[in-house]
């Protein structure tokens, strides 16, 4: 789905108008967010919405940080889709499986040496262990699309 879309249906929970005023921008300009960008050289009349910036700053530094940040702004986490390719059965499974639980071992450390000197998390600590959290659950991720793709049968489905 393009930008656009996204945010003409977001916009319409609560109206263009609205969104503006709560943005404090004028409706023009986000009326032009919700229409197809005139920068892919199709004639639209649409203006790059914050979306697309989003996406460019992603680009341009290949660091997910931003994604992670609004996917937490919005009670969620980011998980990056796994890079899968064809392998030797037994060697993969069991390196996921040691990755997946090097992950959590990470994440009990990170815990443990937060809480071993005063017996409190503080908050950059908190921050370290969030870390170590969303590199658990993308390890976990990619292990589980990895057994639902059945990577892991004798015979794997084709591609």
């Amino acid at each position: 789905m393009r930008s656009d879309e996204v945010l003409r249906r977001a916009a319409e929970g609560i109206g263009v108008k609205a969104l503006a005023g709560k943005l404090r921008l004028s409706p023009a300009l986000v009326y032009k967010w919700c229409q197809e960008s005139s920068d892919q050289g199709n004639g639209a009349s649409g203006a790059r919405n914050p979306l697309d910036r989003l996406g460019d700053i992603v680009e341009a530094t290949g660091s997910v940080e931003v994604v992670n940040w609004l996917c937490h702004e919005a009670n969620g986490f980011f998980v990056s889709n796994p890079r899968m390719k064809r392998f030797d059965l037994n060697t993969e499974l069991l390196l996921h499986t040691q990755r997946l639980v090097q992950a959590f071992s990470e994440l009990l450390l990170t815990v443990t040496r937060s809480i071993e000197d005063d017996g409190q998390i503080e908050a950059s600590e908190a921050d370290d262990i969030r870390r170590e959290w969303e590199k658990l659950k993308s390890s976990a991720e990619g292990f589980t699309v990895a057994c639902e793709r059945g990577e892991y049968l004798h015979d794997p489905p084709p591609r």
